[in-house]
């Protein structure tokens, strides 16, 4: 199973993790939907829906830039529409879009609050509403439909709250949504999953934290490839909370190496909310 001619609708697609699904995609020939805001460049932060969609069809796909607030109803409910009449539906929705405010409720303000929450839990949910009506048909055409949520599996730790209550609300919030999504979407044939990494990745983002290593992360592909064998396995493989490594395990890859900032390292800076 591949994914040419299928349509994938991106949130965040405009540079990191979401573009780098985006382009193995593209190499099966598949269409690639970049829903993201960057419409200008960015000095600090680069790539716009525009290079993005360079990208994209240089890999082999055809890309449809559209810039789209995910917190924007309106706009998310515009962005699906002109998507399917562009490639005749939606097959795939891949939440990746994500704020992150690594602070703790003393200096959280609530505008960073709804921010993340906006984005993460709300940003989700409404895109997955916004798509099901393609989602389903998609199904009924027997086109092997899923939800990919990037986030991960669900912890209900105090460590995992206590140092950063408000974006662990947001980020679970995801992953509540792939908990119930896939039990009321299962009738229909579609999957939902989340797909997280157990380390740091290497992404623009994050490159604008203080103190980081970049060399110690692994980089965008390792997401890109196991998210890959999720979006190729049957929609009956749901309700899933995959961790990137492990997934590539079980399917052969575990020369990983490759997938290292800088080759030959052993010890990663771990990711959050894995036990």
């Amino acid at each position: 199973m591949t994914l040419a001619g299928k349509t994938l609708f991106i949130t965040g697609a405009s540079r990191g993790i979401g573009l780098a699904i985006g382009k193995r995609a593209a190499a099966d020939g598949a269409n690639i939907v970049i829903a993201a805001k960057t419409t200008q460049p960015n000095p600090k932060l680069p790539g716009t829906i525009y290079t993005a969609g360079g990208e994209i069809e240089a890999a082999g796909g055809q890309a449809l830039p559209l810039a789209v607030d995910i917190r924007d109803e309106d706009a998310v409910l515009a962005a699906v529409a002109q998507a399917a009449e562009r490639f005749g539906g939606i097959d795939v929705l891949v939440n990746n879009a994500s704020a992150i405010s690594l602070t703790d409720t003393e200096h959280t303000p609530m505008k960073r609050y709804d921010l993340m929450n906006g984005i993460n839990a709300r940003g989700t949910y409404l895109c997955t509403q916004a798509c099901l009506p393609h989602l389903k048909r998609s199904a009924a055409a027997g086109r092997n439909p899923h939800v990919l949520n990037m986030s991960p599996p669900l912890s209900m730790k105090q460590h995992w709250f206590e140092s950063h209550t408000a974006y662990t609300m947001a980020k679970y919030g995801m992953s509540m949504c792939t908990l119930g999504h896939s039990g009321e979407f299962r009738k229909y044939g579609i999957g939902v999953n989340s797909l997280w990494p157990r380390t740091a990745i290497a992404t623009a983002a994050l490159q604008m934290i203080p103190g980081v290593n970049i060399e110690m992360c692994r980089k965008p592909e390792i997401l890109s490839d196991a998210a890959y064998f999720i979006l190729t396995s049957p929609a009956e493989n749901t309700g899933n909370f995959f961790i990137d490594d492990e997934l590539l395990a079980a399917r052969g890859v575990t020369d990983l190496d490759r997938y290292s900032v800088k080759p030959g390292t052993r010890n990663f800076i771990p990711d959050f909310f894995i036990d």
